[in-house]
């Protein structure tokens, strides 16, 4: 599967991380994706995709044309079709607030249908013949729809969260507040408005999302270090931070990651991982031809 991306221009560069399009075969079906300092939205052009909440009790969705999801708490669980041609946007936490009309905290662990305006650009993009010409649409499209007026508490989430992501998450909660002149209880209030969660949570996962981007499962890895670097000051509870988010032990995830290492250069290898139990259940050949299968124009239909 081919990942073409690029960073959007100014003023989108406020809000989104990049816009991608995802083509091909994929190389595990199945991805196992931990909390990440993102939202998205998802325009899929190709066959149903299947999203699996880590929560046994929500059941899974098949999702067809194109939905928002925002901040996640919990891992999920993609299952890609045999042949992927998707078109994205990783927003910045806060980043979602601008281009959906309402409240973060309802997309919090959630996914919703988009409106019938993206429905109209989704038919766009299917005649796109290239991923290059369907980025450019995407990116068109996104400017028209970013609100002129910023909401009220938006610009202060996009400063405090900014310190947030520069400092991956170790900047205490109460310097930002203080930083801001507001309260704790303010700044936790337009977070949970125009991210989904509390700063506190959020620098949580920026925490987490520095550690698991920087192992190279190449090398052996001192967890001890690793998660001190990455702000951790108690081992038990890096531990079970560390279950929580993925599923696995450190020890479970550097073996499963020299088992099935992430592709370089390949950012949806970053952070989310194959799902194990996907894995299992498919048959050895049937997972050889897929990783075997590669085609020369993967966005042409």
């Amino acid at each position: 599967m081919k990942y073409s991306g690029r960073v959007p221009a100014p003023p989108l560069d406020s809000f989104i991380d990049d816009i991608y399009c995802l083509a091909g075969t994929p190389r595990h079906p199945g991805m196992n994706v931990p909390p990440m300092p993102s939202a998205h939205l998802f325009l899929n052009l190709g066959d149903p995709i299947r999203l699996s909440d880590s929560d046994p009790s929500v059941p899974p969705a098949l999702l067809t044309d194109g939905w928002f999801m925002g901040v996640w708490t919990r891992r999920f669980v993609i299952h890609y079709p045999a042949r992927v041609r998707l078109v994205g946007v990783h927003f910045k936490p806060w980043g979602i607030s601008p281009f959906v009309d309402l409240p973060a905290s309802e997309l919090r662990n959630h996914w919703i249908p988009v409106d019938a305006r993206w429905q109209r650009s989704l038919d766009r993009l299917r005649n796109e013949s290239s991923a290059s010409a369907a980025l450019h649409v995407l990116e068109k499209e996104l400017r028209e729809r970013l609100a002129e007026a910023p909401s009220r508490g938006l610009a202060l989430v996009q400063h405090t969260g900014g310190r947030l992501e520069l400092s991956h998450g170790v900047v205490p909660v109460s310097a930002l507040a203080d930083a801001a002149g507001v309260s704790g209880t303010h700044l936790a209030t337009q977070f949970r408005s125009h991210v989904g969660v509390t700063p506190k949570r959020m620098a949580r996962i920026y925490r987490f999302a520095r550690l698991i981007v920087s192992v190279d499962a190449r090398n052996p890895v001192n967890w001890t270090n690793f998660a001190h670097t990455a702000g951790y000051f108690d081992q038990a509870h890096f531990s079970k931070e560390f279950k929580d988010f993925t599923g696995h032990t450190p020890t479970e995830y550097l073996a499963l990651r020299r088992r099935f290492p992430a592709e370089p250069g390949f950012p949806p290898d970053s952070g989310p991982m194959p799902d194990i139990g996907f894995l299992q259940a498919q048959p050895p050949q049937e997972r050889h031809h897929q990783e075997a299968n590669s085609e020369e124009d993967p966005w042409a239909q």
